[in-house]
C-alpha cells in the first residue's frame, strides 16, 4: 500500500494563517480607504466649486437687482419732473414758456421710455441669474450628500480593521456605492 502522508496542523500555524488573513484584509481595507478618500475629494472639490459658481450667480443677480432699482428711481425722478412740465403747461399762458416746457415735456417722456426698458431690462437679468444660480446649486447639494455618504464608507471600513466584522466591510461599500452614485446623477 501506498503511504499517505498526513500534514498535521498545529495551534502555532493556525495562528500564523490567521494573523496573515487578518493583515490582507487590512491592507485591502487601507487601499479600499485610500481609493474612497481620493474620490472624495474630488467630489468635494467639484461641489465647493459649484457652490462658488452659484454663490457668484447669486452676487451678480442682487448687483443687477440693485442698478434695476436705481433705474426706477431714475425713471420715477422722470416722470415727476414730467408731470411738473404738465403742470407748469396748464399753469402757463406766455407762449415762449409753453413752448419750452413742451420741449422739456417731450425730452423726459422720451428719457422716462428709455429708463422704463433698461429698468425693465435689468431686472429680468436679475432674474436671470438668479435662476441660473439656483440651477447651479442643485448638484452641489447632492455631491454634498455624496460625500456624506463616502465619509461613513471610510468610517465603516475603518470599523471593520478594529472588530474584524467582515458584514461591516459590505456597509461600507454599499455606502461607497451609494456615494458614488449619487455625484454621478448630479452631473447628469
Amino acid at each position: 500500500m501506498a503511504e499517505e502522508e498526513y500534514e498535521v496542523a498545529g495551534l502555532h500555524e493556525k495562528l500564523l494563517e490567521e494573523e496573515a488573513e487578518k493583515g490582507q484584509l487590512a491592507q485591502r481595507i487601507a487601499l479600499l480607504t485610500a481609493i474612497l478618500a481620493t474620490i472624495g475629494a474630488v467630489f468635494s472639490y467639484q461641489s465647493g466649486a459649484k457652490q462658488n459658481e452659484a454663490l457668484f450667480l447669486k452676487n451678480q443677480s442682487i448687483l443687477k437687482q440693485s442698478e434695476a432699482s436705481d433705474a426706477w428711481a431714475y425713471y420715477q425722478a422722470k416722470s415727476t419732473k414730467a408731470h411738473l412740465d404738465q403742470l407748469a403747461l396748464v399753469l402757463l399762458t406766455d407762449p415762449a414758456q409753453k413752448a419750452r416746457f413742451q420741449a422739456d415735456l417731450q425730452k423726459q417722456q422720451t428719457q422716462q421710455a428709455e429708463q422704463l426698458q433698461k429698468a425693465q431690462a435689468l431686472q429680468q437679468e436679475s432674474r436671470e441669474l438668479s435662476e441660473r444660480s439656483e440651477q447651479v446649486l442643485r448638484p452641489h447639494e447632492r455631491m454634498a450628500l455624496a460625500m456624506t455618504l463616502i465619509q461613513i464608507a471610510v468610517a465603516m471600513a475603518s470599523i471593520t480593521v478594529l472588530t474584524q466584522r467582515r458584514w461591516l466591510l459590505a456597509v461600507s461599500l454599499v455606502s461607497a456605492l451609494g456615494g458614488i452614485g449619487l455625484a454621478i446623477s448630479s452631473w447628469l
